[in-house]
């Protein structure tokens, strides 16, 4: 059944292909080997292989297509692991559409996706459920200049640059240009790593 609806999702797209599928892990690494996709929509919870072990292995691979994990509780602990493992994306189940669509354009690009309440569930499990630590996070964020700030709350927020972009006025180039920036400043190549240092500053 969620194989019908992502392909009836995903399938009048002019500009996505929808080329295989798969009903379990062990498949779905056949399936992608002889089809060699740019994104995978991998289910976090197969039959014969798990999506973690599937991840594991499609990481592994020296030219790799995009995975985008695909949850049915933003609570799953798995989502972290997931993660950690080099998952490019996550999403619930009951995403809309639109934003469906919208992810698997922002994975393909080279983009990491998060869905608001995934991006929580990360956030909370990373920080291991201690209370924000304020003071460093506030230090850290006060390199930023206001308008990174504002970029970094929306990352936190598990924003795409698309979506920061119109939301904040600005192209999406100059939301990359501080992404990159912010990233520096931060130390860090990773946008949960922001997501907790705007959540430990209380911003959110």
């Amino acid at each position: 059944m969620v194989r019908t609806g992502l392909r009836l999702i995903l399938g009048g797209e002019p500009d996505l292909e929808l080329v295989g599928e798969a009903d379990d892990g062990l498949r779905a690494m056949d399936v992608i080997r002889d089809l060699r996709p740019d994104v995978v929509l991998l289910d976090i919870r197969m039959p014969n292989q798990d999506g973690l072990t599937t991840t594991e292995l499609l990481v592994a691979q020296a030219d790799r297509p995009r995975i985008l994990v695909l949850t049915t509780f933003d609570a799953d602990d798995m989502v972290l692991r997931a993660l950690r493992l080099g998952a490019d994306g996550f999403l619930l189940k009951d995403t809309p559409p639109p934003k469906m669509i919208d992810a698997v354009r922002t994975v393909a690009g080279g983009e990491p996706v998060l869905s608001p309440s995934v991006a929580r569930q990360v956030i909370a499990a990373a920080t291991g459920g201690r209370e924000p630590r304020r003071p460093e996070a506030q230090r850290e964020l006060a390199k930023l200049t206001e308008r990174e700030r504002e970029v970094a709350i929306e990352v936190a927020r598990g924003s795409s640059n698309a979506e920061i972009a119109g939301r904040l006025h600005m192209s999406v180039a100059t939301v990359k240009a501080n992404v990159t920036r912010i990233f520096a400043k931060l130390a860090t190549d990773n946008r949960v790593h922001v997501a907790m240092k705007v959540r430990d500053a209380g911003l959110l």
